[in-house]
């Protein structure tokens, strides 16, 4: 499920802002009177003025975002809040070709989520507009060269429609590692065309990471290492892997915390979501491309240990579910998969929804009640539909949702992918739930094919999730290891008690724990403890 700009980077800043985004969610719209006195009083539409800057010496395109939320008392930007999506209004708008000095009404009636923003609560609000020039801000929010003006405070309702001017560029970061010559030294950019997925989309297709080498590569030689195929989740991005992955892990290396082995880290990053290394009809054949090109390709580039045993797949989220799938799908090519809190693996548990129950509805249980999304000490945050919702009013591309009907469902006959269920009502189209089910579903891919691939799977699948997950991706997990137990194939599934999906990785105050105990288990496989030794 979706990381909110990968999923591990977040975790410290959600605890402190749930409280006040559930607060914040209740007042945006009103108590229900007040929200049927305002529909009786039949406002007008709530218009406001965005310009772009004259200081800009050519036009801008893009979709205009516009987020309204209730004063917090800080002068911080406006932006949308996953944890509890209703707390902020969006209002969107496609721009093309925006000239310098130009102005354009956006209308936060029209494109608009949770609702109208003429039916809000009256009160006072602080508004910012924003120009997503790359169409992705449903997958990593705003981004370097994203326009935005000043944050604006407003009260609701207003007589005169707001200004807002697209005046500032979201600029670069600055490079972490600019202090960090010896990581920057021991990380390798990649960067490889792939002739297959050239072939599936006629033009060149670049497979991009970084080859992090241990610390004592190159005073070892002949040493050769085993290898660590690693990819994040949805939200992560190729700088994130060098800037946030790759220090952590040099550094748990150079302090023995973790044996010295080669990692490859792995952009699964689309202008579709993440195509989680899945051969799909939609994105193209990505788990054949990395199996029968890539890591031929740099096995040559690098001593690495190419044999089995030597190989191994680790992700988070989605990027567990891609090393869930490349482990069962390329059991012969890998020595196993330590997938943590890994998307739904049975689509009997998508989360909360059972996708092959007759007349399942994504969102809607059988009793009617809303089926959520996301949950905080188990108690439910944000729903399936609000998340359909907002994600609608972002972009048509790059949503968590979206991302998975790339992936997961087969091509319609306007050449994208068929929706699993209707945005409106949330009937879920029962044909294309078979197909997920037959092309995608990692548990019945195991108990359909078991008896030609469980010899080479057989003790491989080690997965970690917490009780708690914030996306419910515990249910999948456990139907999973049931699967592989009533097969025999020997599961080392591990369920960490109140654990959500952003701190699983935690012991103590160390945030990163995990890749210890990770890392250490790969190496025993790798390299076998001797006898007496």
């Amino acid at each position: 499920m979706r990381l909110i700009c990968d999923s591990l980077n977040r975790s410290r800043k959600i605890s402190s802002r749930i409280a006040l985004s559930l607060v914040l969610a209740a007042s945006v719209h009103g108590s229900s009177d007040a929200q049927t006195q305002t529909e009786s009083a039949s406002p007008q539409h709530a218009f406001f003025h965005v310009s772009l800057a004259s200081s800009f010496s050519a036009p801008v395109s893009g979709r205009l975002l516009l987020f309204v939320a209730p004063t917090s008392g800080d002068g911080s930007s406006v932006d949308m809040n996953m944890m509890a999506p209703i707390s902020v209004t969006i209002a969107a708008k496609e721009l093309r070709n925006l000239a310098p000095g130009e102005q354009v009404d956006l209308d936060a009636d029209d494109l608009v989520f949770p609702g109208p923003l003429s039916q809000a609560a009256p009160g006072h609000y602080r508004v910012q507009a924003v120009l997503d020039v790359q169409h992705s801000y449903n997958y990593n929010g705003r981004a370097p060269g994203d326009l935005i003006s000043a944050p604006l405070a407003v009260d609701l309702p207003f007589s005169a429609s707001p200004s807002l001017t697209l005046a500032q560029v979201v600029p670069e970061p600055p490079d972490p590692l600019a202090q960090r010559p010896d990581v920057a030294a021991a990380l390798k950019p990649l960067d490889f065309v792939s002739p297959v997925l050239t072939r599936f989309w006629g033009r060149d297709i670049h497979m991009r990471g970084w080859v992090l080498l241990p610390p004592g590569y190159e005073s070892h030689p002949k040493e050769t290492y085993p290898t660590v195929y690693f990819t994040h989740g949805f939200g992560g991005t190729l700088q994130g892997l060098r800037a946030r992955f790759a220090p952590v892990l040099y550094d748990r290396m150079k302090s023995r915390k973790m044996p010295e082995m080669i990692w490859v880290l792995l952009d699964e990053s689309s202008p579709t979501g993440t195509h989680e290394f899945a051969d799909s009809v939609n994105n193209g054949p990505w788990g054949e491309a990395l199996t029968t090109e890539l890591i031929s390709k740099i096995e040559a580039d690098y001593r690495m240990d190419a044999r089995t045993s030597g190989r191994f797949l680790q992700g988070h989220s989605s990027g567990g579910w891609a090393t869930l799938w490349l482990q069962t799908h390329y059991p012969k090519i890998f020595g196993g998969t330590w997938s943590t809190s890994p998307d739904p693996s049975d689509f009997h548990f998508f989360s909360t929804i059972d996708l092959y129950a007759p007349h399942a509805n994504f969102f809607r249980s059988q009793d009617g009640t809303p089926t959520p999304i996301m949950r905080d000490h188990g108690k439910p945050l944000a729903s399936m539909q609000q998340l359909a919702g907002m994600e609608s009013v972002l972009g048509e591309y790059g949503g968590q949702i979206g991302s998975f009907e790339w992936v997961f469902s087969p091509r319609g006959a306007d050449g994208r992918p068929q929706p699993l269920f209707n945005r409106t009502t949330g009937d879920i189209d029962p044909s294309v739930a078979a197909y997920w089910r037959s092309h995608f579903d990692i548990a019945e891919y195991l108990n359909g094919n078991w008896q030609t691939i469980g010899t080479d799977l057989r003790g491989k699948i080690h997965l970690v999730v917490g009780t708690d997950d914030t996306f419910y991706l515990d249910g999948a997990a456990h139907s999973l290891e049931s699967t592989l137990k009533r097969l025999d194939g020997d599961p080392h599934f591990t369920f960490l008690p109140d654990k959500s999906h952003f701190n699983v990785y935690f012991k103590d105050e160390d945030r990163w724990a995990l890749f210890d105990q990770i890392a250490n288990e790969m190496y025993k496989v790798a390299r076998p403890p001797v006898e007496g030794r």
